[in-house]
């Protein structure tokens, strides 16, 4: 399945489909990229990039066909803007909605529009209980963005995975369905 549900998370502007390995390069621009990764650990080096590409985004689309990590692109032409995901805290049970976009697509609502989509496609079409999403405290928009996708703020946790551990305490969200749902709509 080459996009496996992704056709139900398009919004009138946006698209998401499967990253491949000719994706490399652009993934790499936006990994890499100082600014994109201010809050995230600092740019990737090309290694880091190629395993997160191969291990965290192919991967992952094997183990868990309905989630993963997508490129977000527009529906007019096609560019991509950056990605989003629905996918597993590593090391966790959860559930996370996040989302990466290219310094210039910044600003769009972007962020908000496709992380609303991906909400409702988790909890009505995956029938999810619960999402979740993280962000760093430092990282005052995109808490605002999380914030307009319909998550509540939960304080701070902690993650024991070292992907997250180095961050320290990081701003949780999170939001059960039916109440996402009664404020959203199915």
């Amino acid at each position: 399945m080459k996009n496996a549900g992704l056709e139900q998370v398009a919004t009138a502007r946006l698209t998401l489909r499967r990253f491949t390995l000719d994706d490399e390069a652009m993934l790499y621009r936006l990994n890499s990229d100082v600014n994109v990764m201010r809050y995230l650990g600092g740019p990737m080096t090309r290694e880091a990039n190629r395993t997160m590409l191969e291990n965290r985004i192919l991967r992952y689309y094997d183990e868990h066909p309905d989630l993963g990590v997508w490129a977000t692109c527009l529906r007019d032409d096609n560019r991509c803007v950056g990605f989003h995901l629905l996918n597993h805290v590593q090391g966790e049970q959860l559930i996370q909605v996040g989302y990466r976009l290219f310094e210039p697509d910044w600003g769009f609502g972007y962020a908000t529009e496709m992380s609303i989509a991906l909400l409702r496609y988790g909890f009505t079409t995956l029938k999810l209980p619960t999402l979740m999403a993280n962000a760093h405290l430092d990282n005052r928009a995109s808490q605002h963005t999380l914030l307009k996708a319909g998550l509540h703020r939960k304080g701070e946790r902690n993650f024991a995975h070292p992907v997250y551990a180095a961050f320290g305490p990081l701003a949780y969200f999170e939001r059960d369905a039916p109440d996402w749902l009664a404020q959203f709509g199915s």
